[in-house]
């Protein structure tokens, strides 16, 4: 058994799959919510986050953070 302290947040990527999970508490998932499609938070019994799930994750940060840039390029330009 190990003394190791698990540190959080946590995020691990699974390549195969393309899923982004960030774990912020070690608590057990009671439930979830879709916030938006491909992008699930995960809840304690308490109703507390606890992690994030975004599936397709590759794809879906390169259009958010395009989203961004190109907005505050916009900003700029005008």
């Amino acid at each position: 058994m190990s003394d190791i302290k698990k540190q959080f947040p946590q995020m691990n990527y699974f390549k195969e799959e393309d899923i982004l999970h960030l774990l912020i508490s070690e608590d057990p998932e009671s439930n979830s919510i879709e916030i938006s499609p491909n992008v699930t938070a995960e809840l304690n019994a308490a109703g507390e986050l606890i992690g994030v799930e975004i599936l397709n994750a590759s794809t879906y940060i390169r259009d958010s953070i395009l989203e961004s840039v190109q907005g505050k390029l916009l900003k700029l330009v005008r």
